[in-house]
């Protein structure tokens, strides 16, 4: 009986040891946040992989792309885009030839409705500025779809550490009759004042644009991309790289704007992304 519990005694202690140590060098997959709200961002964060080439991750038909955190870890940055509807998605990780599952909810939110009057030329648009428009949002979307090679480092930073005024996803009614969704945050800010890069980056624009004036784009790699507007000037010019913190740009109400501010946005792989969200990723 007593060799009996001897050899119990050591097939479960070995049994413990095993479970102990075998966490360390497995491969994992974490999703955070695991809930989440339309236009939210999240982390992938690879551990114990054993490859030497970056594994891939997609969520709902999004390609997400990864860059090295250490020895077998990979992190990548996801996002879901505004008009996601409430539910259970699932997240698709494949590193090597192992290949991992997770779900992610997003929940159901009722953003703010903001209504404006403004004059009408400042809403209904000539067929002139409004090919205009229309041919910068097409060259800004394609500038932002180019995956480049991680540049940022750590977490995210709002570049004005001032009051937020006008929250991503706010539906704007306009006269009574326009509707438009903020795709952005507008940040309090006094003309001047100076505007810093939230990541480290370069700039792949700093010019005057119809709606956002003096706009400045950062790219941070891995398809995440910040956004600059109604700048009064600029402090850097394209191929500049940036550090996180430093001055790209001071504060002004160029472009469509009422008065001075700061628009900032975030897209993650062309998704617009909310920046608070984004801000408070643990990186």
């Amino acid at each position: 009986m007593m060799r009996h519990r001897a050899i119990l005694f050591l097939l479960t202690s070995a049994f413990l040891l095993s479970c102990r140590i075998a966490p360390v060098n497995a491969f994992q997959v974490d999703v955070a946040p695991r809930k989440i709200s339309p236009g939210d961002a999240f982390i992938i964060k690879v551990t114990g992989a054993e490859i030497s080439q970056a594994p891939s991750a997609s969520f709902i038909r999004k390609q997400f792309y990864f860059s090295s955190c250490g020895e077998g870890c990979f992190i990548s940055i996801g996002a879901a885009e505004l008009k996601t509807k409430p539910g259970v998605y699932t997240v698709r990780i494949k590193a090597g030839k192992k290949k991992k599952k997770l779900k992610i909810v997003v929940r159901r939110v009722t953003f703010p409705t903001l209504k404006l009057t403004l004059p009408e030329d400042k809403v209904f648009l000539s067929q002139e500025d409004l090919m205009r428009a229309k041919n910068e949002d097409k060259r800004l979307k394609s500038t932002c779809g180019i995956v480049s090679d991680r540049l940022w480092e750590g977490s995210f930073i709002l570049p004005l550490e001032n009051n937020i005024s006008t929250v991503f996803g706010t539906k704007r009614i306009i006269n009574r009759k326009m509707i438009s969704r903020h795709r952005g945050v507008d940040i309090k800010g006094q003309e001047g004042e100076e505007v810093r890069a939230s990541n480290r980056g370069r700039v792949v624009l700093a010019e005057e644009t119809f709606f956002g004036g003096n706009t400045i784009i950062l790219d941070h790699g891995q398809g995440i991309y910040t956004i600059y507007m109604h700048l009064s000037k600029f402090a850097v010019k394209p191929e500049d790289v940036v550090s996180k913190g430093s001055v790209v740009g001071f504060v002004g109400s160029s472009g469509r704007a009422s008065g001075p501010h700061l628009h900032f946005g975030v897209k993650v792989m062309n998704i617009n992304t909310n920046p608070a969200s984004f801000a408070g990723l643990a990186l």
